[in-house]
């Protein structure tokens, strides 16, 4: 019995790391379609949605709002990488879009906090725990937005990075068949079977979905379910460690849902406070950039600047609000004060989200195009 007990695990651990494997070769399939079927769709759905994100107000929203439908950043930013790639978009267009899905991505740690919605002391920690990571997204946009808005802040620096990584790559050109990965044979082959772009476009989107989500789930079974356990108690002791944590335990997810998610229920049933897990989730929020990382194997420097530019507002983000107690308090204090609302009256839970993740945008998204 013994015996059978410890070989569980083993065949546990063994299954996760082939189906983490398996999940990285989609992945990378996945981009491969995704970036090809962009390449060869030029019909007039897809030049309204590339027009409409001239606009870069509207192009944060639909960052924001297609994140929040699909519930994956990685899937979102990766996307995004892959049609800069294709040169269907400029790096001016794609970088609201990533600001708005660090938005859209903070919307499952405020559903799973409505799991205690019928207990009421663990609902106004669970809510706390849960929209903190949004406000910390939100106010990094309102201050990084209008530097690139005015200035492109992140563009230039990120211009100037994937420079480094490339020399003698035109930024601003068409997507180039010869940077062909391993996929190419199948995802050729796929392509012209199908031979309808858009169609072969959705397909590469579900597939982008469904790897980094069994990505996430394998990832989190062979190396992160145990540790985290274990750990827990001294993680969040110092600010320092518990951002370190953040960033180590979300790139070996590659998804800061999970991460963040994992932190409500710690703090609704008081293993951790409100204050000592917000430096957690800025770590978490630096380390789902590596989905984006990964997807910039094109090596266009478009692709390359984009997934920079990901990792620098999450990075400047953390830079301008975990060193200093004081602004550090502010996203713990509205979090503190929208728990409270929201257990006197749990309607304003609900019309938090709805606002906030989907009436708002899709209403701007709406009118900007009228």
């Amino acid at each position: 019995m013994e015996l059978y007990d410890q070989e569980q695990p083993v065949k546990n651990k063994t299954k996760s790391y082939v189906l983490m494997l398996l999940a990285i070769l989609l992945f990378i399939f996945s981009i491969d379609l995704l970036t090809v079927a962009m390449g060869q769709l030029n019909n007039s759905v897809a030049n309204d949605i590339l027009m409409a994100t001239k606009n870069p107000f509207v192009s944060l929203f639909i960052g924001l709002l297609m994140t929040a439908l699909i519930q994956s950043s990685s899937t979102v930013t990766s996307s995004i990488v892959a049609i800069v790639a294709a040169g269907n978009m400029s790096m001016e267009q794609a970088v609201p879009m990533v600001m708005g899905a660090n938005i859209g991505t903070t919307l499952t740690s405020t559903l799973v906090s409505f799991s205690y919605i019928m207990k009421k002391k663990q609902f106004k920690r669970a809510i706390s725990a849960g929209i903190i990571h949004d406000f910390f997204n939100i106010i990094t946009v309102f201050i990084l937005f209008p530097l690139e808005y005015y200035f492109q802040f992140l563009s230039k620096i990120a211009h100037k990075l994937a420079s480094f990584f490339l020399t003698n790559e035109n930024y601003s050109g068409t997507f180039n068949y010869n940077n062909k990965v391993f996929t190419r044979p199948l995802t050729d082959w796929i392509s012209e079977t199908i031979h309808i772009p858009f169609l072969t476009l959705v397909l590469a989107i579900f597939l982008v979905f469904g790897a980094i989500k069994l990505l996430s789930s394998s990832v989190y079974k062979a190396f992160v379910l145990d540790s985290f356990q274990e750990i827990n108690n001294f993680v969040f002791k110092k600010t320092n460690l518990a951002f370190i944590y953040g960033i180590f335990f979300t790139a070996a997810v590659q998804s800061s849902t999970v991460t963040t998610s994992l932190v409500v229920p710690l703090v609704a049933n008081k293993k951790v406070s409100l204050k000592k897990s917000f430096p957690f989730i800025i770590g978490a929020n630096i380390g789902t950039t590596i989905t984006a990382a990964i997807a910039a194997f094109y090596k266009t420097e478009a692709a390359i600047a984009l997934a920079i530019v990901h990792f620098l507002f999450n990075f400047f983000g953390a830079l301008i609000i975990l060193p200093f107690p004081g602004i550090r308090n502010i996203p713990v204090r509205m979090a503190t004060y929208m728990g409270a609302k929201s257990v006197q009256t749990r309607f304003i839970g609900f019309a938090y989200i709805l606002l906030t993740f989907f009436i708002i945008p899709f209403l701007l998204i709406y009118f900007s195009n009228n």
